[in-house]
């Protein structure tokens, strides 16, 4: 008799491989588009080829491997809960599929900005950028601290360090744009 507790490693391994392929392409695709902004400044026909290229390119990424990684992802992610109910009971699982829930709300986002970018409709700036790009950082910091401390995670500090990176990553950014100016 086929029992899918008996794949549980199996599935959990290929959660985690299509968490990490979904991250990379969230991470990486703001990047493409600051360097798409900052081909706007750029003289013709630079500037036409650079946007042609980073279109492409922001193409490639979020639907060969973006859309897919987050798919399988979730999909893996169901097997586990199908496989392991009990958690649904459980804090930790609960706050970490609020913090899913925003994972999945940027990813729709960034697919609008997406969509936005690939028609030539630019409303950001790089700055926005930057700062959009560590959306995705933190949600990764929440998640992964949830999942590896569970219960052991004292929620005041968990909160605390998670603001207390947001601060530092702002203050990076920030520093980043000074230097960049001089």
């Amino acid at each position: 008799m086929f029992d899918l507790a008996d794949y549980y490693n199996y599935i959990k391994a290929l959660h985690l491989i299509f968490v990490i392929t979904w991250f990379a392409g969230l991470f990486y695709i703001p990047r493409l588009f600051i360097y798409h902004i900052e081909a706007q400044a750029k003289s013709s026909p630079a500037k036409e080829i650079l946007t042609d290229q980073f279109k492409l390119m922001e193409r490639r990424l979020w639907y060969i491997i973006t859309w897919p990684s987050a798919i399988l992802a979730l999909f893996f992610a169901l097997l586990l809960l199908y496989i392991m109910p009990s958690w649904l009971i459980q804090d930790w699982m609960i706050i970490k599929l609020f913090f899913v829930v925003l994972l999945i709300i940027y990813h729709l986002r960034t697919h609008r900005i997406f969509k936005a970018f690939q028609v030539d409709d630019i409303k950001y700036s790089s700055l926005f950028m930057r700062i959009w790009n560590e959306g995705a950082t933190l949600l990764l910091f929440a998640i992964v601290f949830l999942v590896i401390l569970k219960t052991s995670l004292h929620w005041i500090f968990g909160v605390l360090s998670l603001v207390g990176l947001a601060v530092l990553l702002m203050l990076g950014i920030k520093l980043y744009q000074r230097t960049r100016k001089k």
